[in-house]
C-alpha cells in the first residue's frame, strides 16, 4: 500500500502561481506512475496531469501550458508547478499513484483562486 501525502494547498490571486507536493512512502516510488486530480465543487473528480515511471507527461487540455508536473524519485516526491491561475482552477486536488497492484489516493490539498 502506497501513502500519499499532498501539500501546499491555500488560497491564490487570479494569474498568480501555487506549487503542489506529494509525498509518497511503502513503495518503490520509481515503479508508480503518479498523477494529479481534482475536484471541484459539486463536479466529479478529474484528471489533471499524469507522469509516468519514465517521466513522460500528460496533460488535461483545460490546464496545458500553464501546469507542470515533475517528480523526484530521490525524495519521493511529486510535485505539480500551477501558472496563470483562474478560478476555475479552485478545488481540492489530490495525488493518486497507481501500481501493479492496484491504486492509492491522497487525502487532498485544497485551494482557492480568488478573483
Amino acid at each position: 500500500q502506497v501513502q500519499l501525502v499532498e501539500s501546499g494547498g491555500g488560497l491564490v490571486q487570479a494569474g498568480g502561481s501555487l506549487r503542489l507536493s506529494c509525498a509518497a512512502s511503502g513503495s518503490r516510488f520509481s515503479t508508480l506512475m503518479m498523477g494529479w486530480y481534482r475536484q471541484a465543487p459539486g463536479k466529479d473528480r478529474e484528471l489533471v496531469a499524469l507522469i509516468s515511471k519514465g517521466g513522460s507527461t500528460h496533460y488535461a487540455d483545460s490546464v496545458k501550458g500553464r501546469f507542470t508536473i515533475s517528480r523526484d524519485n530521490a525524495k519521493n516526491t511529486v510535485d505539480l508547478q500551477m501558472n496563470s491561475l483562474q478560478s476555475k482552477d479552485t478545488g481540492v486536488y489530490y495525488c493518486k499513484a497507481t501500481r501493479l497492484g492496484g491504486t492509492s489516493w491522497g487525502q487532498g490539498t485544497q485551494f482557492t483562486v480568488s478573483q
